[in-house]
């Protein structure tokens, strides 16, 4: 399986436990699973004082709704927003021996604005994404659940999550179907997946003319941004929550949730950069016995060892299990993440809901990703080519960084003159703190890109550009 090199042993990550809050529960047809298939920074100048005001400042709940009004303004009075909440639900005719979950609604409710002159920031996000956020239902390699999902073209390509489309590597070739919020249900395929990204594409079948999610540019938010979440959380479909964006450049690590292959040869570099004990963890799906209300397997599953280290945006947005490959939207209603996990106060692989810890993977490489995908299947991965640890445990570090413990023979970070000892502070434009920090954004740009990376060396600060190998 594909391993996630720059990887750090993992003994002194952080102590918060991080699930997926993948997939829920939902009735899917039985499939058979392959044993083969993972804002500006600048500082706005002060305004002028000014008289005393002749008209009052608008209070903050007003100003929220004054900032929604050309969206709302092309709504009737007692408009409809198309969605689901989770109300009709439709039987499922499954194999006497398949999983079988929770209904899955079938039939559109909706989202009602009695108001729309008193109507807020969030109801105007809604009214414009909502129709581009839809649900999956998975099944395969003996288990089955379900996920969310965004609609990248009208000819119906699908974003969600790996863990999601392949059930958290249970399968590579499932049976996926697709409800859209006005109620439809398509029959989908598997495209590709990349299991590092942890991100899928699926193409719905003889679908044309859907509503489209519009990409917003993830490099450009700020801390304290407004944000709304759209998912399935517990099979909910088009259920909706808000909150802002925690924190940015925040990196974690998952187990892969890469399908296993026994033939597959083990990568020439699998240890060091590439830790196999994940601190931040999927739910499991192999232990029937755990409480996990995402899948229902019936037969031991393979669980994947290796890890990967995924760059994301923290919000304290609600987001439970189901909401996996939902949308994180800004207040224009446009993309700006794909959730991905969440944080759990219980241990790791416990089963938990939302504590305000949510994480989504940026939109700028959920882009990257789906479009190598949709091309071909597959995608590319940057590879540094060092073996890395936490600057911090070193005793004789003064700085925080990714501390190089060893070099692959004629990779990037050789040509590109670092050597062991050397501590990365930043990369591509973002701070390094640690090695699962430069772990993920290795990854984030594509086999071949050139950028440039910061190092300390013997307490001097040096610059270098650095052009990246691939990924196996």
């Amino acid at each position: 399986m594909t391993t996630n090199a720059e990887n750090p042993e993992q003994a002194d990550q952080p102590e918060v436990p991080i699930v997926t809050d993948a997939t829920s529960d939902a009735p899917v047809p039985a499939a058979d699973a392959s044993p083969e298939s993972q804002a500006s920074g600048e500082d706005a100048a002060p305004a002028a004082p000014t008289p005393a005001a002749t008209t009052p400042a608008a209070p903050p709940a007003e100003r929220s709704k004054l900032a929604m009004a050309p969206l709302v303004g092309m709504l009737a009075v007692g408009a409809l927003i198309g969605g689901v909440a989770g109300g009709g639900v439709v039987a499922a005719v499954l194999a006497t021996d398949a999983p079988t979950l929770s209904a899955v609604p079938s039939t559109p409710t909706s989202i009602t604005v009695n108001d729309p002159d008193d109507a807020t920031l969030v109801t105007a996000v809604v009214a414009k994404a909502m129709p581009a956020v839809v649900t999956l239902s998975v099944a395969g390699g003996g288990a089955s659940g379900n996920g969310s999902g965004v609609i990248l073209s009208s000819d119906g390509y699908v974003l969600t999550n790996n863990h999601v489309a392949t059930l958290e590597g249970a399968t590579n070739n499932p049976s996926i179907r697709v409800t859209l919020s006005d109620g439809r249900i398509f029959n989908a395929e598997l495209v590709g997946s990349d299991p590092i990204a942890d991100l899928a594409v699926v193409k719905l079948d003889e679908a044309d003319d859907l509503p489209v999610i519009e990409f917003a540019d993830s490099d450009a938010i700020n801390v304290g941004d407004q944000t709304v979440v759209i998912g399935a959380p517990l099979g909910l479909a088009g259920s909706v929550s808000n909150g802002i964006v925690s924190a940015l450049n925040r990196s974690i690590t998952v187990r892969s949730s890469e399908v296993p292959d026994a033939a597959a040869p083990q990568q020439p570099d699998s240890g060091g950069e590439n830790g196999t004990d994940a601190p931040f963890d999927f739910w499991n799906f192999s232990d029937p016995g755990n409480g996990d209300s995402e899948a229902t397997p019936t037969e031991p599953q393979p669980v994947a060892s290796t890890t990967v280290s995924l760059p994301v945006i923290q919000t304290d947005a609600a987001i439970n299990p189901g909401n996996s490959g939902g949308a994180l939207l800004d207040a224009d209603g446009r993309l700006i993440g794909i959730v991905v996990a969440i944080a759990s106060a219980g241990g790791s692989g416990a089963q938990s809901g939302s504590i305000g810890v949510g994480f989504s993977i940026p939109s700028n490489y959920a882009q990257r990703i789906a479009t190598e995908l949709i091309e071909s299947g597959t995608a590319s991965h940057g590879l540094l080519g060092a073996s890395v640890t936490d600057a911090l445990n070193d005793p004789a570090s003064t700085v925080t960084g990714a501390l190089i413990d060893s070099l692959l023979p004629d990779g990037a970070a050789q040509a590109a003159g670092l050597r062991a000892g050397d501590i990365i502070t930043e990369f591509n434009g973002v701070p390094i703190t640690d090695s699962v920090d430069l772990t993920a954004q290795v990854r984030v740009l594509p086999a071949g890109a050139t950028t440039t990376l910061t190092y300390v060396r013997d307490g001097d600060v040096f610059e270098v550009e650095v052009t990246l190998g691939e990924l196996p």
